[in-house]
């Protein structure tokens, strides 16, 4: 080659090293190599058992909600033998309570479940009783205003113990009696008429103002028992069977709503499948007596 061949460029190119030829395993210079991410460690479920290796697990507090919270605290109780005591204290108080009140709503419940008319009718029986206590009352006030103002009070005094003696005899059933009042039957066709019953009939005509009472043939007076019978009902020791018939001098009035009452006695013996019937009448007439009978241990204490 002629010395018109060496150009500059060829001079050049003689000075250079040869080319190395990229190796297949290097990365392309285009290409930039990622960057790997961070390893984030698995949650674990928390172990009673230890791991194998020997470091220590680590404690997982699990979170509680509030619910779980209250739940946790009252189950499983933690009852101390004070609050037992307490406990038990309340129990007795809220039972006796409880019976109590039963108790009012059972005598009460009669009452509760009448009608308006009867309630009336209660209260106007009430307020003849406190009539009739008042006009006692007055009676005797004015007995003992005519002793003080008589002029004979020997003569008045007489005329006022023969009357006394005459409601006493009435009383105490040594003699007849008569007036108006009412007539009581009871048809006991069951034979489920007890003598409490009958008792019952008795005490309610009383409170209502009954100043004689004849049952069947006997007398009824202060003292007056009666006890169960076989086929009957036994009455100061006389054995009186159905129908029961009672006599009673009285105001009518008042006797027939006394026995008519919600719960009364019509309503306790119509329980029992008994046959009740009242009937007023203007003219009554008690004639069953008692012997007059001498106190054993009683005296007078007037001198």
């Amino acid at each position: 080659m002629s010395s018109q061949d060496e150009t500059p460029e060829n001079k050049l190119r003689a000075k250079l090293p040869e080319e190395v030829p990229a190796e297949a395993s290097e990365t392309p210079a285009s290409e930039t190599p990622e960057t790997p991410a961070p390893e984030v460690p698995e949650a674990r479920e928390p172990s009673d058992a230890p791991e194998a290796s020997g470091d220590e697990p680590e404690q997982v507090v699990p979170t509680l909600s509030g619910r779980q919270r209250l739940v946790q605290g009252l189950w499983p109780p933690r009852v101390s033998r004070a609050q037992l005591i307490v406990a038990l204290l309340l129990f007795g108080l809220g039972f006796g309570l409880a019976v109590q009140v039963a108790s009012n709503s059972d005598s009460n419940g009669a009452l509760r479940g009448a009608r308006q008319a009867d309630l009336v009718r209660i209260l106007d029986e009430l307020d003849d009783r406190t009539q009739r206590l008042e006009e006692e009352k007055q009676g005797l006030e004015d007995q003992r205003t005519e002793l003080e103002n008589s002029s004979d009070q020997a003569e008045e005094a007489r005329k006022q113990t023969v009357e006394k003696e005459r409601q006493l005899g009435i009383l105490a059933g040594t003699v007849a009696a008569e007036g108006p009042g009412i007539t009581l039957t009871i048809d006991d066709t069951k034979g489920t008429v007890e003598a409490d019953m009958l008792l019952d009939a008795i005490q309610e005509l009383r409170a209502a103002g009954a100043e004689a009472i004849q049952v069947n043939d006997v007398r009824v007076v202060a003292s007056t028992y009666l006890t169960d019978a076989s086929g009957g009902v036994s009455v100061d020791g006389n054995k009186i069977s159905a129908p029961y018939r009672f006599k009673v001098i009285g105001k009518p009035q008042d006797l027939e709503p006394a026995l008519n009452i919600p719960g009364g006695v019509v309503q306790t013996l119509e329980k029992e499948r008994a046959t009740v019937t009242v009937e007023r009448s203007s003219k009554i007439v008690v004639d069953a007596l008692r012997a007059v009978k001498r106190p054993d241990y009683a005296r007078s204490s007037s001198q």
